[in-house]
């Protein structure tokens, strides 16, 4: 499936893996910028306005946690992380502030790329409009990827936007978390991974309340409350 060539900025310090990550993204036809350390990252992004950010959590200045902060805040962007080890607290931390997905180095060039991928393709979807979507006292508008309660503006990540859109897409219908994955993340043979849409949900329901998502244990999750 060929894909329009997107805006990236990659922000890590290690000179080898930006440049291994910045090769093989414009090798996909992407355009890409490379800062060295956090407050660099946050700039490239202002300036830029980026389609993606791919982002190391351990940066000199401020770390990437606070940089996903900083850039969630001015304008929702998809975020990819990169994590040293594979520590469940990273992790969930990084996705917490606003990471949509995460790798642990070392890495495969054709897994950056199918992450990146899944993720701008997420970014790009264009439904109809006047599809507005409703879960509790939530309201998401499709077209302008925007959500309020109870009127008021909430601010959403792409990802968990999408976790939103698609249950409530699905009314009553209950969702698995791996089912969640394959469709939200475009993940495939998740495995332990499943924990990413725990930490989401448990995002969103902070965000908008926590009639906006319904556990049914053992199985996995539900638009509204029970």
């Amino acid at each position: 499936m060929t894909q329009s060539p997107a805006t990236v900025v990659v922000v890590e310090d290690e000179p080898v893996i930006a440049e291994a990550v910045a090769a093989r993204l414009r090798a996909d036809g992407h355009r890409v910028e490379v800062a060295a350390d956090g407050l660099e990252g946050v700039e490239l992004c202002r300036r830029t306005r980026p389609d993606l950010v791919v982002l190391d959590l351990m940066l000199p200045g401020i770390d990437g946690y606070e940089v996903c902060r900083r850039v969630q805040a001015e304008r929702p962007v998809p975020v990819l992380m990169l994590t040293a080890r594979d520590d469940e607290t990273d992790v969930v931390v990084g996705l917490r502030v606003g990471a949509d997905d995460y790798l642990t180095k070392p890495f495969g060039a054709r897994e950056l790329s199918a992450r990146v991928a899944a993720l701008l393709r997420r970014a790009a979807r264009t439904p109809e409009a006047g599809a507005r979507l409703r879960l509790g006292e939530a309201e998401l508008d499709p077209v302008t990827r925007t959500a309020n309660r109870g009127g008021s503006p909430v601010h959403l990540t792409p990802t968990e936007f999408d976790l939103l859109a698609r249950l409530a897409e699905r009314p009553g219908a209950v969702l698995s978390r791996e089912q969640l994955l394959a469709d939200v993340w475009g993940w495939r043979d998740a495995g332990s991974t499943t924990r990413t849409v725990d930490t989401h949900v448990a995002a969103v329901r902070r965000k908008l309340g926590d009639g906006v998502v319904r556990t049914v244990h053992g199985v996995g999750y539900a638009g509204g409350a029970a």
